[in-house]
């Protein structure tokens, strides 16, 4: 049966590609973001895939327009079925070169957007006793990366606030449920548009997955919201895993490495190309570019369209016995790592 479903950051990126992945099973898909040609094309992708298209053009950290947001959508479309949180905004940069209300502009958007989408969700939700949020998130939720202290906090934020969430509505016997989906590095246009204080291009760190691969999780998470957590990607959960077992030489390692991984050659063209210091921190920047950035980032001829792990996404047990493994191996690696070197 058609769902009302509600996206965030929805003109472009993962949130796009979700758009298009529910469109296709017949969803009523409202679609929140900023800007004006990102949603309006994201609007034609749900119409050709045979959705229903509401377009709501809304800066995501003011609560009380996401609130009127949900009204529209409940007035228009129906009742809120599903809410996907995805908008996020990000600097990349040494956070003492990040400015203090750039850094709050960023907790603005990546952490108190959900709770403000979640918020207005939940009052509509909770008195029908049926519902999902999803949120979607990503490794950096557990683990930080230098060049971008303000995103990490945020999700580290989400993470904290959605789990206090998950319990309360677990204590209330509510029928609402919240998720989360915790993406790897993906090809997005966000690497064109993000504030960056770097001297090379913005890129994400490798391996890096298409952002199709994250809508079908996201689907997949909907579809399927009595789990707490999808941890999508081998990568994301290497890192998570090594980040638990082995932190201190987690930290020794993407100091050397972290920086190099998250940009391209010094003097490229910043932002979308043309424009240096052109980012989308403060506004859209489809409106000042003139044009539609879709779901894809320019990391095509790298990015996967597959992911070896689909299977330890949809099966618990699957997944467990591959976490003992792994977890096994890094414990092993840490032992011998700590053990003192011996005398010939």
């Amino acid at each position: 049966m058609p769902r009302t479903v509600v996206i965030t950051g929805a003109g472009g990126g993962v949130g796009r590609a979700t758009a298009r992945a529910l469109a296709a099973r017949g969803d009523r898909v409202a679609l929140l973001a900023r800007g004006d040609k990102g949603l309006a094309a994201a609007a034609g992708d749900v119409l050709a895939a045979g959705g229903e298209a509401l377009v709501v053009r809304v800066d995501i950290a003011d609560a009380l327009a996401v609130d009127e947001a949900a009204e529209r959508v409940e007035r228009e479309l129906g009742p809120i079925d599903v809410w996907i949180n995805n908008a996020v905004a990000g600097v990349f940069a040494p956070f003492t070169e990040i400015g203090p209300e750039e850094f709050r502009r960023v907790t603005d958007v990546s952490y108190l957007g959900y709770v403000n989408g979640t918020r207005a969700a939940l009052s509509r939700m909770v008195p029908r006793d049926q519902g999902t949020v999803v949120q979607i998130g990503s490794a950096l939720a557990y683990r930080g990366l230098p060049l971008q202290s303000a995103y990490s906090g945020a999700e580290h934020a989400i993470q904290g606030w959605n789990e206090a969430l998950r319990c309360e509505l677990l204590h209330s016997g509510t029928r609402v449920r919240t998720t989360m989906v915790q993406l790897p590095a993906v090809n997005t246009p966000q690497f064109d548009w993000a504030l960056s204080r770097m001297p090379g291009r913005a890129r994400p760190p490798a391996p890096v997955y298409q952002p199709e691969v994250a809508a079908r999780a996201v689907l997949y998470a909907v579809d399927h919201p009595g789990r707490r957590e999808y941890r999508v990607g081998a990568g994301t959960a290497a890192a998570l895993l090594a980040n638990a077992l082995v932190p201190g030489l987690l930290d020794r390692h993407l100091a050397r490495t972290g920086y190099a991984a998250q940009q391209q050659g010094a003097g490229t063209p910043d932002a979308a190309g043309d424009e240096p210091g052109l980012n989308n921190l403060w506004t859209p920047v489809d409106g000042a570019f003139g044009r539609d950035f879709g779901a894809h980032g320019r990391f095509d001829d790298e990015a996967r369209d597959r992911y070896w792990d689909t299977v330890l996404l949809r099966h618990p047990a699957a997944l467990a016995a591959a976490t003992v493994a792994v977890s096994a191996a890094a414990a092993a690696l840490r032992r011998r790592v700590r053990a003192p070197a011996r005398r010939v």
